[in-house]
């Protein structure tokens, strides 16, 4: 969209509330909570009460048991497939079935595990979100 007035660029884009300026500045209302700095959330609740509750370090505990082993379990399982094949390679080119072998399929499974885990941790972390919903509302002010 050019400009016939001589003191405006030929692009009015660097100017804000120019017809195409596609993040203007202002809003017509309150900033959507995504929108909104750390600042503006500070008095939203009590956040050091609600660090010190029992609940809240309950729910941190219960996301450690799960994170922690979930954690050990995928890298064991990742690194498993070098070592077994640089210290078994016996066995990881024993055929199964045609040309493939064990170490075709547990390059394969790697994938399942990883979409498997995957998975299993949105459902867990959907119940901690609303644990956190909770205890977040009997925290607000």
């Amino acid at each position: 969209m050019a400009s016939d007035d001589p003191k405006l660029p030929r692009d009015p884009t660097p100017i804000s509330g120019a017809p195409t300026d596609v993040a203007p500045l202002t809003h017509g209302g309150p900033k959507p909570p995504h929108e909104r700095t750390a600042d503006e959330e500070r008095d939203a609740a009590d956040w050091q009460m609600l660090a010190e509750s029992e609940q809240f370090k309950a729910l941190i505990k219960t996301k450690m048991r799960f994170i922690i082993p979930a954690t050990v379990f995928f890298v064991v399982y990742y690194f498993a497939l070098p070592y077994l094949v640089g210290y078994h390679p016996e066995l990881m080119q024993r055929k199964v079935w045609g040309e493939v072998n064990w170490a075709y399929l547990f390059a394969l499974s790697q994938f399942f595990m990883a979409w498997a885990l995957a998975a299993v941790y949105v459902g867990v972390a959907a119940g901690w979100d609303r644990k956190a919903a909770a205890m977040l509302a009997h925290f607000k002010h």
